[in-house]
């Protein structure tokens, strides 16, 4: 009788073992699927799915391009009133230029500018982005080139995610910032992800500002030169919003808790940023 027990207990642990040995990997496999595979290899297609060469004088394409409007503050106290008119964005020579303007009127400075969206016209998931751009120069100037999130899936800011392909301001001359904002990562917290670097000839000159984003990592180039990178952490959304379209933004801000941190410098209106090409290059399969 014990002999026999013996067996049975024997037998039974013997079919346990053989369904954990099959639920262990069952586990594994689907940790993997949640996690990115960073080994994988990612390429950019030669052609652009999506660009602008801003080769037609006057306004931008209407097209490609809608316009943020408003003096709301933009969550930053900025300073800048946005417009659609062509003293604050207009493309010549081949050139885009958003301009930023100083006016008085009954005592009261103001300040107009131009924030330019592709969105609706212009959405795209993974890819890489590429500015060539002329920055601004002057205290209380806030270039940026950036993106958001077109439809918001995880949540309003930061939960849906934010990436500055150049960032610079104008109390910090040449210091370009590529930076990344999620719940889990962005200033309001202090864990905020980004690196800078320093482009001494950054208002005389046109550089190349650029990200490439996989479904792996998304990372920052100046002229080529690797700047920033971050990792997908297979943690979910609060880490890695940035499994949703994206559009582009372009605009120049006066003032705000950053730009104007050291004040403004009313000398430096009109200040402008100029922007010689938009080009959207589409990931490809690894």
């Amino acid at each position: 009788m014990e002999e026999g027990s013996g067996w049975g207990r024997g037998k039974a642990t013997a079919v346990l073992v053989a369904l954990l040995a099959l639920a262990v990997p069952l586990a594994h496999a689907g940790e993997a699927e949640a996690r990115p595979t960073q080994g994988r290899t990612w390429t950019f297609a030669d052609t652009p799915s999506w660009q602008d060469e801003f080769d037609q004088p006057g306004l931008p394409d209407p097209t490609k391009w809608g316009y943020d409007l408003g003096g709301k503050g933009w969550g930053n106290q900025e300073l800048q009133h946005y417009t659609d008119q062509l003293a604050n964005a207009f493309v010549e020579d081949g050139v885009l230029a958003i301009v930023a303007r100083r006016f008085k009127r009954a005592g009261k400075t103001t300040y107009t500018s131009a924030r330019l969206v592709s969105r609706g016209k212009g959405d795209f998931q993974y890819g890489r982005i590429e500015f060539r751009a002329r920055l601004p120069v002057g205290r209380g100037t806030w270039g940026a080139l950036w993106m958001l999130p077109t439809e918001n899936r995880h949540g309003g800011w930061p939960h849906s995610g934010e990436i500055d392909i150049m960032e610079h301001v104008g109390h910090d001359p040449g210091q370009v910032h590529v930076t990344v904002h999620t719940q889990a990562y962005n200033h309001t917290i202090k864990t905020q992800r980004g690196k800078q670097a320093h482009v001494a000839d950054h208002a005389t000159k046109f550089h190349r500002y650029r990200v490439d984003w996989t479904p792996d990592w998304i990372r920052g180039y100046i002229d080529d030169a690797p700047v920033f990178e971050f990792a997908n952490e297979g943690t979910g959304p609060d880490a890695w919003p940035f499994d949703q379209p994206f559009h582009l933004l372009m605009n120049l801000a006066v003032g705000g808790t950053w730009g104007g941190a050291q004040g403004v410098d009313d000398a430096a209106f009109p200040a402008w940023m100029e922007v010689d090409y938009v080009r959207v290059y589409p990931l490809l399969q690894p």
